[in-house]
């Protein structure tokens, strides 16, 4: 017998008459090698089948989908053979005696194979879960929430009652993995009060996790994204998640990561370093197209050059094999990574150019802002999409539509907008929100600039939706009964619509909501002001007593958004000292943590405001930092890095003047040299007129050197100097060498000396301050202008500065009187 059983066991597939009653039916499925046997098994069992035994069919056939490549899967296949369809309809009979665990679980493994969510068996499987909502418990509600979000079910009244029932148990739940995954299911339906209670539950469980838990981290920041907030204290946890297993992380997995973390705003250079490693060391899937595309997104705008190039050369071969969404990614991660290869752009571009008309506006706009960024020019392709946008825009009725629709039209090389697209913007203004608004203003104010072939009516009907627009914003500040909803409202603002009309209503608004600003929000108001250029001493003064009283509820990652404002505004407030000392306190800890980049922004934002903290000056000054910095640079857009490292400079020139007891070397002679190389010097209008009337109050042009560089690279509009009788000296034999100066702690390796002045004699600095160097509401002067002020004082420069508004007033509306401006400034007692 025992000889027998072990020839069924061996050689069944053989012969698949045989009876199979040694064994239960579900030990023989959980043993079967592939969907076949289970659904030979099925064939001769249906009508005999149990609850659990359709319960173990279907996770079985899934099991065998999750262990399959990409490749390899077929669940199609799975989805329509006759013996799946069979099991289907065997199962509805036996739903109301299942288990709570069976019931979703059949419900899970049927969605995995795209079964359609009107199939009468997902019906009754969904059905029969709501009436047993209540009694599930919390895993089985997780799984039941995942498969109604699968649905689109996000804002039914079933996916409600599973968010209050979430409400009312939140502090018994324990285990974070179901807790995240309830997070994203009902994230839609949330409010700002359960949000929190959501991130402090999800905090507290998230040290009971086991490390290795990448699913959880990555749910954690699908949640933070659908609800559009970056709650640092776990993004920086599931961070250091995935960085102690990006061995274990797949292309898809750190494709979807980078994607998270590009939504929420968020940079971690740790964690694009470890993660290009470990992109660079998985195969090249270059016989798989969909596989390919997912890597040079991911790999290509963080790679090295040579990886790089060969990216790139496989994606050309793969180029005529693209899907029009896959050539999307392409062109995306091209922009992405500054690269104008131009034979490959127009082997992209010939894919989509097949596929325009099913394109959605959204995408559409996307092509056009990457061949934009690009500097690829293509008649043909221009003109094709414009006639599909225009064709789109006078049927579209829906305010995002209209918005996307505008800004495409906008950006392509032939601006000219007909009557028919304007009558449909003015159409759809009361709908619109603030960003769809602030986007067409953009555009507006694009055409206005650029089309200048459009009739008076035209032009007349673009200024008149200008005033529209204007109204409709203003409106909507208004409109705002807390901080909350006019932060959503004010975060879309942007350009030239900000500074030049809504301004003021934005911080009166702001103001009138100034006592709800708190820990949760200061950092994003403080953002906002930056952008302004608005003194507003009252927001500020605000800003600075909520960090100090709340600063332990503040995350070092906001400290550089909440001190920008301060330092391009140039505002100390009452509690100067507290406030930086808090912020530098707040940050001390996180040295080793915040990415190079933020630190040099950080830095310089403090040495603005003549704040140097020691702690974190040691830490950027010197060579491990600065190579991680390096680093850092390779992986950024041309644009940022080109920005860190003009701070960096400008930091490190800072700290020679005003610091030089900290013995930090000056290291940016090349640097300078090859940056200023660059700037040709060219005059504006008043520039030119105070150049011509200085020549005539010097007595010549050889007594004044436009155009000229201090000692540490500050560009001087004008330069002259004068003996002890207060008498002009020529430029001959007075030439400035820049890159040392005596008395001042500089680059030991500086061999260059340079001429000392006569005795008594002083150098001045002569500077006009146009309206960029002010607040936009009163006549301070910025960071940036004070901070050179203080620098060529520093350097031995008596400064002059002629601001704009007074060279400009009536007062000085003659050559003559402005000649006695100067004149005075530059001889007379007073000086400034």
């Amino acid at each position: 017998m025992f000889r027998l059983r072990g020839v069924s066991l061996l050689s069944w597939r053989a012969f698949p008459f045989r009876p199979f009653s040694c064994e239960s039916l579900i030990v023989q499925m959980q043993n079967c090698a592939d969907e076949e046997q289970v659904f030979d098994l099925i064939e001769r069992n249906k009508a005999t089948l149990s609850e659990q035994q359709v319960g173990c069919a279907f996770n079985v056939l899934w099991q065998f989908q999750k262990q399959k490549t990409i490749l390899e899967k077929n669940v199609e296949r799975v989805r329509n053979h006759p013996q799946f369809l069979s099991l289907c309809s065997v199962t509805t009979d036996h739903i109301p005696a299942m288990s709570d665990v069976t019931l979703v679980d059949v419900l899970y493994s049927i969605k995995q194979f795209a079964v359609e969510s009107h199939h009468p068996l997902i019906e009754a499987l969904v059905t029969e879960g709501w009436r047993r909502l209540e009694r599930f418990d919390i895993n089985v509600l997780s799984i039941f929430s995942t498969c109604l979000a699968d649905q689109h079910l996000y804002f039914s009244p079933l996916m409600g009652k599973i968010a209050d029932i979430v409400n009312r148990k939140l502090e018994a739940i324990q285990d974070l993995r179901a807790l995240s995954v309830l997070m994203v299911s009902i994230s839609s339906l949330i409010s700002p009060c359960f949000q929190e209670r959501l991130l402090t539950r999800a905090e507290l469980l998230f040290d009971t996790v086991d490390s290795s838990k990448v699913n959880i981290a990555r749910r954690i920041l699908l949640f933070l994204r659908n609800v559009k907030h970056s709650h640092y204290p776990l993004l920086e946890r599931c961070n250091q998640v995935f960085i102690r297993n990006v061995s274990h992380l797949d292309l898809e997995s750190i494709s979807r990561i980078l994607s998270l973390y590009q939504s929420l705003q968020f940079h971690s250079f740790e964690f694009i370093e470890v993660a290009r490693g470990r992109l660079a060391e998985l195969s090249l899937p270059s016989d798989h197209p969909e596989s390919f595309v997912r890597l040079f997104a991911a790999l290509g705008p963080v790679a090295r050059p040579e990886i790089r190039k060969q990216l790139k050369s496989t994606i050309l071969l793969l180029s005529e094999e693209l899907s029009s969404q896959q050539a999307l990614t392409v062109l995306g991660a091209m922009e992405d990574m500054e690269s104008r290869d131009s034979h490959l752009i127009k082997k992209i571009v010939s894919v989509l150019y097949r596929h325009l008309d099913n394109c959605k506006s959204v995408e559409l706009l996307k092509i056009i802002q990457a061949l934009t960024f690009l500097h690829f020019q293509s008649k043909e392709l221009f003109m094709k999409l414009r006639e599909v946008l225009l064709s789109r825009l006078e049927a579209s009725v829906t305010p995002s539509e209209v918005s996307v629709l505008v800004s495409a039209l906008s950006m392509l090389p032939y601006p000219h907008l007909n009557e028919t697209a304007l009558s449909r913007t003015e159409t759809v203004l009361p709908q619109c929100d603030f960003r769809e608004l602030s986007d067409l203003v953009v555009c507006l104010m694009r055409w206005i600039q650029n089309d200048h072939l459009c009739s008076a009516s035209t032009a007349g009907k673009q200024l008149d939706l200008l005033q529209k627009l204007d109204h409709w914003g203003h409106r909507r500040l208004q409109q705002s009964t807390s901080l909350d909803l006019l932060w959503e409202e004010l975060k879309s603002v942007k350009g030239e619509w900000l500074h030049e009309s809504l301004v003021e209503e934005s911080i009166t608004a702001l103001q009138r909501f100034m006592d709800e600003i708190d820990h949760s929000n200061v950092a994003k108001i403080a953002s906002f002001l930056s952008k302004t250029n608005y003194l507003s001493t009252p927001l500020l003064d605000r800003i600075a007593s909520v960090v100090v009283e709340q600063i332990k509820k503040i995350h070092p990652f906001s400290v550089l958004a909440i001190i920008l404002p301060f330092s391009i505004l140039n505002y100390d407030p009452p509690q100067k000292d507290e406030f930086f000392g808090a912020c530098v306190q707040c940050c001390n800890s996180y040295l080793g943590t915040l990415d190079p980049g933020t630190l040099v922004f950080l830095g310089f934002s403090m040495a603005t405001l003549e704040y140097f903290p020691e702690d974190l000056l040691k830490k950027m000054f010197n060579i491990e930092f600065l190579a991680r910095l390096d680093s850092q640079l390779e992986i950024l857009p041309s644009s940022l890095s080109a920005r860190i490292q003009f701070r960096l400079m400008e930091l490190n020139r800072a700290v020679c003047l005003e610091c030089p007891e900290l013995q930090v070397p000056w290291f940016h002679d090349r640097f300078c040299q090859r940056q200023f190389n660059k700037d040709t010097g060219v005059m504006n209008g008043a520039q030119q007129q105070i150049y011509k009337m200085l020549a005539e109050v010097l007595g010549g042009h050889r007594y004044v050197k436009p155009s000229t560089l201090s000692p540490y690279y500050h560009t001087v509009d004008f330069e002259c100097i004068l003996d002890k009788r207060k008498k002009p000296l020529p430029y001959e034999s007075h030439s400035v060498t820049p890159g040392k100066s005596p008395g001042v702690h500089g680059d030991s390796n500086t061999s260059r000396a340079e001429p000392r002045l006569p005795p008594e004699a002083e150098r001045i600095a002569i500077e006009f301050l146009d309206v960029r160097a002010f607040c936009s509401n009163i006549l301070h002067l910025k960071g940036k202008s004070a901070m050179k002020k203080r620098h060529l004082e520093i350097l031995g420069y008596r400064v002059i500065q002629v601001p704009y508004f007074e060279w400009n007033s009536m007062a000085m509306s003659t050559k003559d009187t402005r000649m006695d401006y100067l004149r005075e400034q530059i001889f007379g007692a007073g000086r400034s």
